[in-house]
Parts: structure tokens; C-alpha cells; sequence
């Protein structure tokens, strides 16, 4: 699994009731926390989100979805710019918050 979210570039946590209370979805965010991934939780219909999931933007509709959407596409704009004269590391932690500024202000979280 965890060679798995080596090739991703973000985490969006799909939180059902279902979900919400197994173990993988913690340990997927601290690998995620871990590479500086952009992080956010969707919780559709009436599904609560864990306290710990509301440290990230949280979706809770389609018009979110594209918000995020639109977030990581700048993000990952961003990351690509910066890998030109920044390391991957600092390129991938400037772009990631700035996702998080983006996202939030878009959900006025």
C-alpha cells in the first residue's frame, strides 16, 4: 500500500459511514502528511467527519469537488514552476500550501 501512494500527488480521503472509523484512512493521511501531499476529505449525504479530518478542507458537495478540482490543478501548475529553480521537496511544500490557501478560500473554510 504504501508503494502504492508513492506515485500519487495528493489524498482525497472519501469518508463514508462506512469508512470513517477504519484504521487506513489515518495511516493514509500521515503517508500523505508525510510527502506534503494535498490533503482533503469528501463527506457526501449525512456522514460526520472524525475530528481529525477537519485539520484539511473537507468537501461536502459536487460544487466542492470542482473547487478542489480547480486547486490542484494550480497546485500542481505551481509545483511544476518551482521545480526549476527550487528542490522537489521545498517546490512540492509551497505548492501544497498554496493549494490549501486556494482550497479554503474557496470553501471559506
Amino acid at each position: 500500500m504504501r508503494q502504492q501512494l508513492s506515485i500519487c500527488t495528493q489524498l482525497m480521503a472519501v469518508v463514508s459511514a462506512a469508512t470513517k472509523t477504519s484504521w487506513w484512512v489515518p495511516w493514509e493521511i500521515g503517508v500523505a502528511t508525510e510527502k506534503d501531499y494535498p490533503i482533503a476529505t469528501f463527506a457526501g449525504g449525512y456522514t460526520t467527519l472524525p475530528e481529525y479530518l477537519r485539520k484539511w478542507p473537507y468537501l461536502q458537495s459536487m460544487s466542492d469537488v470542482d473547487a478542489y478540482a480547480e486547486a490542484s490543478k494550480m497546485a500542481q501548475r505551481e509545483f511544476k514552476n518551482r521545480r526549476t529553480y527550487q528542490t522537489d521537496s521545498l517546490a512540492r511544500r509551497s505548492s501544497t500550501k498554496d493549494f490549501y490557501r486556494v482550497l479554503r478560500s474557496s470553501l471559506r473554510q
